[in-house]
């Protein structure tokens, strides 16, 4: 940060301890006597500088880019206003606000070529707002690889569901099919069933076994007379 500005008569003592409470890193009590001085003098433009730079030392960066904007906006010397500009864009920078400190450590060198270290900081920020940028191209391509994937199971998902719809449509439209397999089914399932007869059925085939039985015994004993009539008897009589 620029070194704090002298001060005038009237708020001597109010800027000189507020320079004091500064150099030893007392940045809130130096704010406190900044802050008096502009009570006694609100237009005072050096005690709106120094309290800018002792908002900065307290991270408060808001208000002390709004002190310097202040500054820079007033009726200031090329001097406040040249340092004014490089204070504002180390507050940017601080927010990560490259782009926008780039733009203030320029016109802090358009007021102050030989401004060493607008020119460091300036060079600075450049390359971190390529860093930034290059992030930032890493994310978006994260994204969209993301977004692209997620796109593609979505489809994936729809297909598989096109494609069972079809073929509940399908069967719907032609029930023989799950008929004919119904069908094929309890055939496969009756063939591994043993046939079952009726008790008139037993019956029957036990009369008819007995039938059988009866005439092959009666053609058996016919037979039997006949080979007993045909036979010649040994016995000389």
């Amino acid at each position: 940060m620029s070194a704090a500005f002298g001060f005038s008569q009237s708020e001597k003592s109010r800027i000189r301890d507020g320079n004091n409470q500064y150099e030893e890193g007392n940045f809130q009590e130096a704010e406190k006597q900044y802050r008096k001085a502009l009570m006694e003098n609100p237009g005072y433009l050096k005690s709106t500088f120094n309290l800018g730079d002792a908002m900065y030392k307290q991270e408060n960066y808001e208000e002390s880019a709004n002190l310097f904007n202040e500054v820079v906006e007033r009726n200031a010397s090329k001097e406040e206003k040249s340092a004014s500009y490089y204070n504002i864009g180390n507050t940017l920078m601080k927010e990560e606000k490259y782009e926008e400190s780039i733009e203030e450590f320029k016109n802090s060198l358009r007021i102050s070529p030989e401004n060493n270290n607008a020119k460091y900081n300036l060079e600075y920020a450049r390359k971190k707002l390529k860093e930034q940028q290059k992030q930032q191209e890493n994310q978006d391509q994260n994204q969209d690889q993301d977004k692209n994937e997620d796109q593609d199971q979505k489809n994936d998902n729809n297909k598989d569901n096109k494609d069972k719809d079809k073929q509940d449509k399908k069967d719907k439209q032609d029930p023989k099919n799950n008929e004919d397999q119904n069908n094929g089914d309890k055939e496969n399932e009756q063939e591994k069933q043993p046939q079952k007869i009726s008790k008139q059925d037993a019956q029957r085939m036990l009369e008819a076994l007995k039938n059988d039985e009866k005439k092959t015994l009666q053609k058996l004993q016919k037979q039997k007379a006949r080979a007993i009539k045909g036979k010649k008897s040994d016995i000389d009589w």
